[in-house]
């Protein structure tokens, strides 16, 4: 049986299906669908970017780095054998030069030593020449038949040896008291500057007891220092001997020093992971001071020829450090390891050879093999 519809539904529903038609159409030409449309393109439309070609150069950098100055040579001076203080002849503060008279002690006792071991000397010495002349004389007669038998020059002989002998160690001994003595004459081992006092005249001194509890004086070079400066260990192979180096100091800021690499330690601190670098430093105008504290500038020339590109090329991401090479225009996202900077130039370490094709200002929206113009 058929369902008949009447005339006036039939015309309502035409009516209603060219309004839905019509909504669609104009849906569809509707600015917000042209402009979805178009980022759709964006989208799927190649990426203009400026690229570069990948070259080598030398990267010349800097680190700035604290330091400390101290001595060349800075020594603590004790007495070598007990005595009293006789006289001082330097203070802190005065500049003395090797071998001068610092302080001078006496030891009575040890002058008493040195007389009894020069007598001692003097009555070997004596026994010494009359074995010796009782020999010649014994072997003079021997050369005549039946005068003297040679057991006789053979004890004569064994006679004037251990006299001789005896005489050596007599020598020995006297030496032995007069070094000692000598020790009461406390002197300069090399050039400086006396930086400490711990001693008057009258006190006592010596190798044990309160007298060696602080040296008798401390001698500091001051015309020489040592920069000494901890090196990071990323920074180490950049550093050789000889290289010139300049820094500052509180005292004077607006002074510039300098002064050459010439030791470096070989080994890595095992708790700061730096290597101690040295540098001598001239102070013949004594403006600086062992302990003062430097701002030091360490050029960080690089020794071979590396990959040097700007700054805006590598990008630092969550995923890693690299670049984008433009490989058959598209991008690729190559792993690199940073080096040396300067300015806007940066140093880098991956898989790439030069002339390859880097994007200059690259981003994470760059994704990895997306097309490039």
């Amino acid at each position: 049986m058929k369902r008949l519809i009447n005339k006036p539904v039939r015309s309502l529903l035409v009516v209603t299906g060219g309004l839905l038609l019509a909504s669609i159409v104009t849906n569809c030409n509707s600015p917000e669908s042209k402009a979805e449309a178009k980022e759709t393109e964006k989208v799927d439309a190649p990426a203009a970017v400026e690229v570069f070609s990948l070259k080598k150069g030398k990267l010349v950098s800097s680190l700035q780095i604290p330091g400390e100055l101290v001595a060349f040579r800075d020594v603590d001076i004790y007495a070598k054998v007990s005595g009293f203080i006789k006289s001082l002849n330097v203070d802190v503060g005065s500049e003395v030069t090797q071998g001068q008279l610092l302080a001078l002690a006496e030891a009575p006792e040890l002058s008493a030593q040195l007389t009894s071991a020069d007598s001692r000397l003097k009555a070997q010495e004596a026994v010494s020449i009359g074995s010796k002349a009782n020999y010649e004389r014994i072997l003079e007669a021997s050369k005549f038949s039946g005068a003297v038998s040679k057991n006789d020059v053979d004890q004569a002989l064994a006679k004037r040896n251990a006299d001789l002998a005896q005489l050596e160690a007599a020598k020995s001994s006297y030496r032995e008291v007069a070094d000692l003595k000598k020790y009461l004459e406390i002197r300069a081992p090399f050039n400086g500057i006396i930086s400490a006092r711990n001693a008057s005249t009258g006190a006592y001194i010596g190798p044990a007891g309160k007298g060696s509890e602080f040296p008798l004086f401390v001698l500091t070079e001051q015309k020489r220092l040592r920069l000494v400066i901890s090196v990071p260990e990323a920074y180490t192979g950049y550093v050789d001997q000889n290289d010139d180096v300049s820094f500052t100091v509180k005292t004077f800021p607006d002074k510039k020093f300098t002064g050459q690499v010439k030791r470096l330690s070989g080994a890595l601190d095992k708790r700061l992971r730096s290597e101690r670098v040295e540098v001598d430093v001239i102070n013949n105008d004594k403006k600086l001071l062992p302990g003062m504290v430097a701002e030091v500038n360490l050029p960080l020339p690089t020794k071979t020829n590396t990959f040097i590109v700007p700054k805006s090329a590598v990008v630092n991401s969550t995923t890693g450090v690299f670049v984008i090479k433009v490989t058959n225009h598209k991008a690729e996202w190559i792993p690199v390891k940073k080096g040396l900077e300067a300015d806007d130039k940066i140093e880098i370490f991956g898989k790439l050879t030069e002339g390859d094709q880097l994007i200059n200002t690259a981003t994470e929206e760059i994704r990895d093999g997306s097309p490039i113009k």
